[in-house]
């Protein structure tokens, strides 16, 4: 009887399960219509106005982004010029010091070698100057030796000053061109 029951209900309603009914429908798309304004005036505005402040926001950190990238290259580009500044001043300074220490140098040298020259001059007039110091002692020495030897040889006293004088300096010039003649 259920079964019956349930059988019969069913084929008086004729409305279809899946098309609404004309007041279901007329009632939907009054709310529709009303939650569709309520978004377009309200959530899509607010919707629009969040994804404008972020694309700003995107499109502002890019700019930014682009900004610093500039300004470290620009940086960059100094710090580079004042790196090949600073290389090319002091490869001025290490040819200047390479110049003055060769100025420096070559002014040494040349101090030590006017010293050098005026240390052997000195030497070789002192050594002159001994050598005439000793010439004359032994010219001396000869003479008297000289005399004597004569003397001894003539057999007569040769105390007369000019005359021994005048024996003395032949004896000594023929000496000194025998010297002479003998280097020659």
């Amino acid at each position: 009887m259920l079964i019956a029951s349930v059988t019969v209900a069913a084929e008086e309603t004729t409305e279809s399960p899946v098309i609404p009914a004309i007041p279901d429908l007329v009632w939907g798309t009054i709310c529709f219509v009303i939650v569709l304004v309520f978004f377009i005036w309200k959530v899509i505005p607010s919707l629009n106005a969040v994804l404008d402040a972020r694309k700003d926001a995107i499109e502002g950190g890019i700019k930014r982004a682009e900004d610093a990238q500039a300004k470290a290259a620009a940086a960059l580009e100094e710090y580079t010029a004042k790196l090949a500044d600073a290389r090319g001043e002091a490869a001025g300074i290490r040819d200047a010091a390479r110049s003055d220490g060769a100025k420096i140098v070559a002014e040494a040298r040349e101090a030590a070698q006017a010293e050098a020259a005026r240390i052997a001059a000195t030497a070789h007039a002192q050594i002159e100057a001994e050598r005439q110091s000793a010439f004359v002692s032994l010219r001396g020495e000869v003479g008297t030796l000289a005399l004597d030897l004569a003397g001894g040889v003539i057999g007569e006293s040769l105390s007369d000053d000019k005359r021994a004088q005048s024996v003395v300096d032949r004896f000594l010039a023929e000496l000194e061109s025998s010297e002479t003649a003998g280097k020659a």
